[in-house]
């Protein structure tokens, strides 16, 4: 559930499974959420990023590509705080069968549940700012390591 706090400062899309999701290829601001009705639990923003937007920044998460920034890092970090996961990826190991980095994104995304939804912002500089704005919401547990 969205926070009548965050849905006051823009319109935001339906939301979708993260693995799934087809947003626009505009700047814009994402939330992130755990599940089909969880709490949301993060806020990115994407730029332009070479004329792909919101669509190329979520599609470098589900292709596992993004360990080390953002929403990548940080899903990737509570997955290596959960003993159940990292067993689940050490006995992929001892079998034999040991993935590579991208591999154990994807599974830290599949760990983690996420849904997202979205708002479209006229150039980078709007969803930066727009970004700002959101994380100041004080009532909701982000796990963006920036706030």
């Amino acid at each position: 559930m969205i926070s009548r706090e965050i849905l006051a400062v823009a319109h935001w899309s339906d939301w979708v499974p993260l693995a799934t999701a087809e947003a626009p290829a505009s700047p814009g601001v994402y939330l992130a959420r755990r599940g089909t009705a969880g709490p949301v639990v993060y806020a990115g923003m994407a730029g332009e990023r070479q004329g792909k937007g919101l669509n190329g920044r979520l599609q470098r998460y589900t292709s596992g590509k993004a360990l080390a920034s953002g929403l990548g890092e940080t899903v990737f970090d509570r997955a290596l705080a959960d003993p159940v996961w990292l067993r689940e990826r050490l006995a992929e190991a001892e079998a034999g069968k040991p993935m590579r980095a991208t591999g154990w994104g994807k599974a830290a995304l599949a760990w983690a549940d996420l849904h997202v939804c979205w708002t479209i912002t006229e150039s980078r500089e709007a969803a930066i700012a727009l970004e700002k704005k959101v994380l100041a919401v004080q009532t909701v547990d982000w796990w963006n390591r920036d706030r």
